[in-house]
């Protein structure tokens, strides 16, 4: 997918400034769209995102990755927040979201908030988008600018769902061209695993790895498998932090995890397991601030996947229907 370079952007990440390049597509998305729209928009976001995080820390990795489902199906159109219905199949259904997507009442919440301080005018696309970034500072991580103008789609693919979002089981060669299908490289696509430093899977998402692959760490393996038994239907919803080192921090450590044989997932240990992503892991593990800086630029660029701007799509009233 081209994308037209309309700006360079400072990207204030923790302590530190990076500056790198942005890529509104179709040069329509903008970092001011609402700042006369509905100028309130970002706090009543980030408002309701603190507040979410606050109850449960869990909620900022959830709500990260709706950001990330709804970006790799058709792009960033809120199409992953779309109930089934009788003229709509939607994606809450498909095999990497069922009983595994959460924090949809949650953004059912910033919407009404939204739609108080301005009916009509922010698309539930932004809102996920907004509220990704907003959860991953309120976890420890860096901050980037979100660029805005996104609206919303009338229609979801379940087959799109399934077949685009990397599954657990994935090889680092079904990494790189899932993530390449989106117009992502390889860097971007280890930059943006770890988003695994935060979060939680369920047994049956990491059974196979933590039983029958070699390249996991024989302790850690040991202490997973007491809470994933090995029979397939027993304990498949118990969960296991992404990052057991600090589940709840969005930092460095997911990497160090896997430069220690400890990846959850059979796809989290493809990144560092003797292939070209070994480095990329190597440096994040020993440079937070490389990791922080690259992973805000992914971010961006992974927002800026095929948004529906100007008249097409609409601005939903609820997330959940069309209007």
């Amino acid at each position: 997918m081209a994308y037209l370079m309309k700006s360079f952007a400072c990207i204030a990440v923790m302590v530190f400034t990076v500056c790198s390049i942005t890529y509104p597509a179709n040069g329509q998305l903008s970092s001011t769209f609402y700042d006369k729209s509905c100028p309130t928009a970002l706090s009543v976001v980030k408002a309701a995102v603190k507040q979410a995080v606050a109850n449960e820390k869990r909620m900022g990795a959830s709500l990260l990755r709706l950001h990330f489902h709804d970006c790799f199906v058709n792009g960033c159109d809120g199409s992953v927040l779309l109930d089934d219905s009788s003229t709509i199949t939607g994606e809450k259904t498909a095999n990497p979201n069922a009983n595994s997507a959460r924090g949809f009442n949650v953004i059912d919440t910033i919407k009404s908030n939204v739609e108080k301080a301005c009916s009509g005018v922010v698309s539930c696309a932004d809102i996920l988008a907004i509220a990704a970034r907003d959860s991953v500072v309120e976890l420890g991580g860096p901050s980037w600018t979100v660029m805005l103008g996104r609206r919303d789609s009338t229609t979801a693919s379940k087959s799109g769902a399934n077949s685009n979002i990397p599954p657990p089981t994935s090889s680092l060669s079904n990494l790189i061209s899932l993530f390449q299908a989106q117009g992502l490289s390889a860097k971007e696509m280890v930059a943006l695993s770890g988003g695994h430093t935060i979060g939680q899977a369920q047994c049956k998402n990491f059974r196979a790895h933590i039983y029958n692959d070699t390249n996991i760490d024989t302790t850690y393996s040991t202490s997973l498998r007491s809470k994933c038994p090995s029979t397939t239907g027993s304990g498949d919803s118990n969960l296991s932090p992404l990052d057991y080192v600090t589940p709840t921090v969005f930092g460095k450590n997911y990497y160090s995890d896997l430069k220690s044989q400890k990846g959850l997932l059979h796809s989290d240990q493809e990144l560092f397991n003797g292939g070209s992503t070994d480095s990329q892991v190597t440096t994040y593990a020993s440079n937070q601030n490389t990791f922080f800086s690259d992973f805000a630029a992914a971010m961006i660029k992974m927002g800026n996947i095929k948004p529906l701007t100007g008249t097409s799509g609409q601005i939903r009233k609820n997330c959940r229907k069309p209007n």
